[in-house]
């Protein structure tokens, strides 16, 4: 597989299913190494072989992205295979358990911003210091439309997610200057196995959902990766700080 990242080496977490495995698949045509992290080891293999069946280069690595030894232990284990870290993807997210602002509980409230947003802390906090040994890096990390407006049902998703944006801000400013490069990505309604848990699969409620988007229809995981590729492209060369929509218009509104 060949294309405008050939020889780079990209990391994606949460990289077993839905935005993760499309992001992984995204980086690989393009040329990339890529490295699968996910708790989920079963489907984290599954999207590695995915993408050596195509021809193209992938290690998985088991992690829970929300424990500072475990990233750490990815990280290394990354560097000491391909002694380079050029892009990555810190996509790995939980919807947690739904209920208003007073229902949710203490153990939700950790869980759903321990992966959600510490994960991502801890992942660039690792990245990074292998990023600046070379110079440059771009580092997507996992927001949501609903890190940019308010949602009901889901406090910890939505604190969580506006969280990683004010993270990914903060970064971009601190490391503008060293050649790192740090955006987020915020998907509207996509079509991924979360997606169907939020929904219970069930069609009305999915009907309803597509109905609410603009565009008229939900978005595809392909789409984000596509968005990914970009922002980690030097097409985007003098993007950095950015939160970018992926939502069909659905906050045009």
């Amino acid at each position: 597989m060949a294309g405008q990242f050939d020889g780079k080496v990209a990391l994606v977490t949460g990289g077993g299913s839905g935005i993760g495995r499309s992001s992984s698949l995204a980086f690989a045509r393009e040329g990339a190494i890529v490295v699968v992290a996910d708790v989920d080891a079963q489907h984290g293999r599954e999207t590695a072989q995915m993408i050596k069946d195509a021809g193209g280069e992938a290690m998985f690595f088991r992690a829970d992205v929300s424990r500072a030894t475990e990233v750490a232990a990815l990280i290394d284990a990354l560097m000491s295979t391909y002694q380079r870290l050029d892009f990555a993807h810190n996509n790995a997210g939980i919807e947690g358990m739904r209920g208003n602002t007073v229902e949710c509980t203490e153990e939700n409230w950790d869980q759903v911003t321990g992966v959600n947003l510490k994960a991502i802390w801890l992942c660039m906090k690792y990245e990074i210091p292998q990023m600046l040994k070379s110079g440059k890096g771009a580092i997507v990390n996992g927001s949501s439309a609903t890190g940019l407006v308010g949602s009901q049902g889901v406090p910890a998703y939505v604190a969580s997610k506006h969280g990683v944006i004010g993270l990914t801000r903060a970064a971009a400013l601190e490391f503008a200057r060293q050649g790192i490069r740090v955006n987020a990505v915020c998907p509207g309604a996509i079509e991924t196995p979360m997606l169907q848990r939020i929904t219970g699969g069930d069609q009305q409620v999915l009907n309803q959902v597509r109905e609410a988007e603009p565009i008229g229809r939900m978005g595809q995981p392909e789409e984000v990766a596509a968005a990914v590729i970009w922002l980690c492209s030097d097409a985007s060369s003098f993007v950095t700080g950015h939160a970018l929509a992926v939502d069909g218009a659905r906050l045009a509104e």
